[in-house]
């Protein structure tokens, strides 16, 4: 079985910590992401989410937000699953959507990446 609760490390080096998945999937944890939009350091941020439980043999699907409010206005958005491999180690596979505050509705086109 796989647990999303724990520090976890991606390949641009960013940490993201998930505190105790609650019994009906809700979680929330801390962001530390080394990429940002404006460039410079590393700086933490709130997440919550949300895991939904996988059906026997299977391995759970999970969404989770991400307010990037310290250094930008900003939100992602993650979904992704979690596999565990013949050796026991644990993978999370996400998918991202980030939506920037753009000044007017003509500006929309550039704001999600």
């Amino acid at each position: 079985q796989c647990q999303l609760s724990g520090l976890w490390r991606n390949e641009q080096d960013s940490l993201m910590e998930i505190s105790a998945v609650r019994d009906n999937g809700d979680f929330q944890g801390k962001y530390l992401t080394r990429v940002t939009l404006a460039g410079g350091c590393a700086h933490a941020s709130p997440l919550k989410g949300a895991q939904q439980q996988p059906g026997e043999g299977g391995w759970p699907t999970f969404a989770f937000t991400v307010r990037w409010d310290k250094f930008s206005n900003a939100t992602t958005a993650f979904a992704g699953q979690c596999f565990v491999d013949v050796a026991g180690k644990e993978t999370l596979t996400t998918m991202w959507l980030l939506r920037e505050a753009v000044g007017s509705l003509e500006e929309d086109w550039k704001a999600t990446r």
